[in-house]
């Protein structure tokens, strides 16, 4: 039986909801942030699945860190979204789930690195 991977399907899940905005978000004509976006959004997910192959407890947090960095900057990204008014789309269940898993995301990073 395959054991479920929180981490790896809540980032994969995320990827696909901003694929969903950049597309939004071009048919607005906005092409620069929405580019950036779409860059650190899915990379995410990316870096978690290139953990999931870690060949070691260092390989992993060291992946796992990019994944972090990915999603704080993805939160910078939709934070310039929502304030500088560039479009009338609603992204705060956006930010709400890029919180959550910069929040999984360091709590796996730290507790990783307190095991001996």
């Amino acid at each position: 039986m395959k054991r479920e991977n929180i981490i790896l399907d809540k980032s994969f899940d995320f990827a696909l909801t901003i694929i969903d905005l950049y597309k939004k978000l071009k048919n607005e004509s906005e092409h620069v942030i929405s580019k950036q976006l779409l860059r650190s959004g899915t990379s995410i997910g990316a870096n978690v699945q290139e953990a999931t192959a870690a060949f070691s407890r260092k390989d992993f947090v060291h992946k796992m860190s990019i994944s972090s960095k990915e999603a704080r900057e993805t939160r910078y990204w939709l934070q310039l979204i929502d304030k500088s008014e560039l479009t009338k789309i609603n992204v705060q269940n956006h930010l709400i789930e890029v919180e959550n898993l910069v929040k999984i995301l360091t709590k796996i990073v730290k507790t990783t690195q307190e095991k001996k």
